[in-house]
C-alpha cells in the first residue's frame, strides 16, 4: 500500500545484505522508521512490544525470526527452544504458532547444513501468501460493498475496529483489504474509524493508512459506533480477526464484540475478513477456550501523544493507585457474524462452512 505516494510492505527481507526489516509500529503516525531484526531476542521484542501487531503480521514474523534463529545456530534443538520463546511472546493470535509450526514441520527431516536456507525460503513463501491471500480477501469484499452500493447509489459508510488494514499484514490487509479494493473501483466511501483503546490502533494507525491512500474517514471514540447504528450512518461493518474457532466465533480486539451486538440490534451486516491461517482449526468453542491476553496496565493508565512542542510525551490519565485492568481481545460469537470473508471465498460464521477449508 501507499505511504507518501510510494508503495511499502511492513516486513520484508533485503537479499544483497542479508537482513530482516520491519516497519516500527510503535511510531506511527509521528513518524515512520525502518528497522533491522538481527537477534531472536529483537524478534522477541518486536513482536511483544508491537513493534509489528496484528495476527498475520505476527505469524510472518515469527518465520522469519527462524531464519534469523537459524543463521545463529541451525541446530534442531537450538531452533525448537527458539520457536518455545518466539511462540511465548503473544498468546492470542493464532498465526504465530500455525507459522512456527509451518517452519518446524518442513525441517524436521533436513540436515543441518539444508536448514538455514529452507527456512528463509519458507518465511518468503508464507510472507508472499499473506500479501495473495490479502489482497484475494479485499476482492472478495469489494463484492460485497459493491452491491450495496449498488442498491443504495451513494457513498457507503463503513465501521471498522482496531487496525485490520495493511498495517496488521504485510500488503493490503484483512478488514481494510475490501476497502482498499472498493476505491481503487471508484466506489465511493467513507470509513468510521474507532479509537480503540487503550491503544489507539484505530486513530494512529487505521486512519494513517486511510489518508495515505486519500480514502474519507472520520475519527470516533470507541462508543459511538451503537449511536452513528441507531442513526442509519453505517451500512456495514468490517473487522479483522487474531483467532476463529472452529465453530465461527471470533477473537478480536477488545471491543469487537460491543459493535457486533450493536450492529445485530440495528440489523446492520458484521463481516470479519479470516485468512485461513487465523483459523484455529483445534478450537470449538471460541467464547470458551481462546485464551485472552492481558497486557501491561501502563497502556491504560497511560497516553502517547504531541506536546505543543511537538515532541512526544507520554502522560499519565488515572489517579495515583488506582488498578488498571487490561484485556487486550475479546471474543464475539458466531450469531453475531454475517459472514467471514476468506480467500477461499465468502462463507457462514459455522462449523460446516470452515470445516471445508482445511
Amino acid at each position: 500500500m501507499l505511504v507518501n505516494d510510494k508503495h511499502l510492505t511492513t516486513i520484508w527481507y533485503e537479499e544483497k545484505i542479508d537482513k530482516v526489516k520491519i516497519i516500527d509500529q510503535r511510531l506511527i503516525p509521528f513518524e515512520l522508521k525502518i528497522i533491522e531484526l538481527n537477534t531472536v531476542d529483537e524478534v522477541c521484542y518486536a513482536i511483544k512490544e508491537m513493534q509489528v501487531r496484528g495476527a498475520p503480521l505476527i505469524g510472518v514474523t515469527a518465520a522469519y525470526g527462524m531464519y534469523i534463529a537459524s543463521k545463529e545456530n541451525a541446530n534442531i534443538e537450538f531452533l525448537e527452544n527458539a520457536s518455545k520463546r518466539i511462540n511465548a511472546t503473544r498468546p492470542t493470535a493464532v498465526n504465530l504458532s500455525w507459522a512456527l509450526s509451518e517452519v518446524m514441520n518442513k525441517i524436521a527431516d533436513l540436515k543441518v547444513e539444508q536448514t538455514s536456507k529452507k527456512i528463509l525460503e519458507i518465511a518468503n513463501q508464507i510472507r508472499q501468501d499473506d500479501i495473495d491471500n490479502c489482497k484475494k480477501i479485499g476482492e472478495y469484499g469489494y463484492e460485497l460493498i459493491k452491491k450495496i452500493y449498488e442498491i443504495k447509489n451513494k457513498p457507503i459508510n463503513i465501521l471498522t475496529h482496531c487496525n485490520a488494514g495493511w498495517l496488521a499484514t504485510v500488503d493490503w490487509g484483512t478488514a481494510l483489504a475490501p476497502v482498499f479494493f472498493a476505491h481503487k473501483k471508484n466506489i465511493p466511501l467513507h470509513v468510521w474509524v474507532d479509537e480503540t483503546r487503550p491503544r489507539n490502533q484505530g486513530f494512529s494507525l487505521t486512519s494513517w493508512e486511510l489518508i495515505n491512500e486519500k480514502i474519507p474517514n472520520s475519527l470516533i471514540v470507541d462508543n459511538v459506533g451503537g449511536h452513528l447504528m441507531q442513526q442509519n450512518k453505517i451500512d456495514i461493518c468490517i473487522t479483522g480477526t487474531d483467532r476463529t474457532s472452529s465453530n465461527g466465533d471470533v477473537c478480536n480486539k477488545i471491543g469487537t464484540y460491543l459493535k457486533a451486538l450493536a450492529a445485530y440490534d440495528n440489523n446492520i451486516p458484521f463481516y470479519v475478513s479470516a485468512p485461513i491461517s487465523s483459523i484455529d482449526f483445534k478450537i470449538e468453542n471460541g467464547v470458551r477456550d481462546i485464551p485472552i491476553e492481558e497486557r501491561d496496565s501502563k497502556e491504560v493508565s497511560h497516553i502517547t501523544g504531541l506536546d505543543e512542542n511537538n515532541k512526544l510525551k507520554t502522560v499519565k490519565i488515572v489517579p495515583e493507585g488506582s488498578y488498571c485492568a487490561n484485556f487486550a481481545f475479546d471474543v464475539t460469537p458466531a450469531k453475531y457474524i454475517t459472514k467471514l470473508i476468506t480467500e477461499k471465498g465468502i462463507i457462514g460464521a459455522n462449523y460446516k462452512s470452515i470445516s471445508s477449508l482445511k
